[in-house]
């Protein structure tokens, strides 16, 4: 392919950086739009006796389908454009999160929160990110990455405490309606500022010093999706590194994200104040996971996995004896945990471009980040069916802490004896 040499003088701030300020307002937004439910667990329990195994099996479709969706939106954002497909999603959000004030049913929760939700804000995960991180930046990607990725942490840091306080003075359905005019006003914020590729505007990727043409698009996205996971269900790496990102939901996402706010209600701990940590655990991950990307650009990622999954799962193991003394145990929690929230996503993304090739990799990370939502998914659902027959989350706490364990372990496998046949795909036209 011909490309064409960029010069000119002076100092001029790269458009990479406006693609990344807007990916990073995006991607917190639909973390904390999909984080949300958390928070009125309780109201509808009480308001409509609906079990806390209902409204988690909503969650859990939420969850799964934020991830489940990933690879076919950024297939969609190759074919039809980034903006159309965000755009797309933002209504469809906004719509949905709009009708949920007016929900008296289970099934209604399910169609909004569960299944119209779940679809909207898969296109804004760290598929999103990925897209740009690999359009616009050819140098720095892990640590761009890494920031981009703690943006969900951001998107609880700033949402979580604010929904808690609606729910608290206003109501539940105060916060949904809140939801529906956020996703309305980002819409033509990213209808205006965001481009497709760094050619758009006459630049190379951040770090390059050429300009190559926009690729043409062609093919059916659904196609190039599925032949993607087909091709991927043959490798090895890509089964250790779905299956280890499985646990990273399982014990993330799925876990702490959706069940920390009731289980600290289940130790007198007012729900303002569990937003509070979870906000906290926010400021923390925005630390840890930007380190994370930082370090995946210098060190080893199968090394930093190791640690990381290691060391969550230690704390999650140690999650039932820091509420005995919660004044000084969850504030350590906080902060230990938090660090490794999300720390996983660059190595991840590393690995994954290591082993299928730069122009896959999106769509090959959507696959692998499915996972992540999956184990989410179920665990989000498992864990409500624990605390409603146990009447505790102790044991979702720790058998969690042990499958991170696990996951510490089988990530030291991935790209170990690599042969010459096991090459990166070329990506599909």
């Amino acid at each position: 392919m011909k490309t064409r040499r960029v010069t000119g003088p002076g100092f001029r701030p790269h458009y990479a950086y406006v693609a990344a300020a807007v990916a990073f307002l995006l991607m917190i937004a639909g973390a904390g739009i999909r984080s949300a439910p958390t928070m009125f667990i309780a109201p509808l329990e009480h308001e409509f006796g609906w079990t806390p195994a209902t409204i988690s099996a909503a969650i859990g479709v939420n969850i799964v389908l934020f991830g489940l969706v990933g690879p076919f939106a950024a297939a969609l954002m190759e074919r039809f454009g980034l903006r159309r497909t965000l755009i797309s999603a933002l209504a469809l959000m906004g719509l949905a999160t709009g009708l949920s004030a007016f929900m008296t049913q289970p099934w209604q929760l399910m169609l909004t929160w569960g299944l119209a939700v779940g679809l909207g804000t898969g296109s804004f995960g760290v598929v999103l990110g990925a897209t740009i991180v690999n359009r616009w930046f050819e140098t720095n990607r892990g640590t761009v990455m890494g920031l981009l990725t703690a943006s969900s942490a951001t998107g609880q840091l700033i949402f979580l405490p604010f929904f808690g306080l609606l729910i608290t003075r206003v109501g539940w359905r105060a916060e949904v309606l809140v939801i529906a005019a956020i996703c309305l006003a980002l819409i033509p914020i990213g209808a205006l500022l965001l481009r497709e590729y760094p050619a758009d505007v006459g630049v190379p990727p951040f770090g390059g010093t050429s300009v190559v043409p926009v690729p043409r698009p062609s093919g059916n996205p659904f196609t190039t999706t599925l032949a993607a996971l087909r091709d991927g269900l043959h490798r090895r790496d890509f089964w250790l590194l779905a299956g280890s990102f499985f646990v990273c939901g399982a014990s993330t996402n799925g876990l702490i994200g959706t069940h920390l706010v009731p289980a600290c209600g289940d130790h007198g701990i007012p729900e303002v104040q569990a937003a509070g940590l979870l906000a906290a655990m926010g400021v923390f991950d925005l630390v840890g996971t930007t380190a994370s990307g930082w370090l995946s650009d210098r060190l080893d990622s199968r090394i930093l996995l190791f640690a990381y999954y290691g060391l969550r799962g230690l704390s999650l193991m140690f999650l039932p004896s820091a509420f005995g003394i919660a004044a000084v145990g969850l504030p350590v929690f906080a902060v230990f945990y938090g660090l490794d929230w999300i720390a996983t996503v660059p190595p991840t993304l590393k690995l994954a471009t290591t082993a299928f090739g730069r122009n896959r990799a999106p769509v090959m990370f959507g696959w692998i980040a499915a996972g992540h939502q999956l184990g989410a998914g179920i665990t989000a659902y498992v864990a409500g069916v624990i605390r409603t027959v146990t009447l505790s989350y102790d044991a979702a706490f720790i058998s969690s802490g042990v499958l991170c364990i696990i996951a510490a372990t089988i990530v030291l496998f991935v790209g170990r004896g690599r042969a010459t046949g096991t090459q990166p795909t070329p990506a599909a036209a």
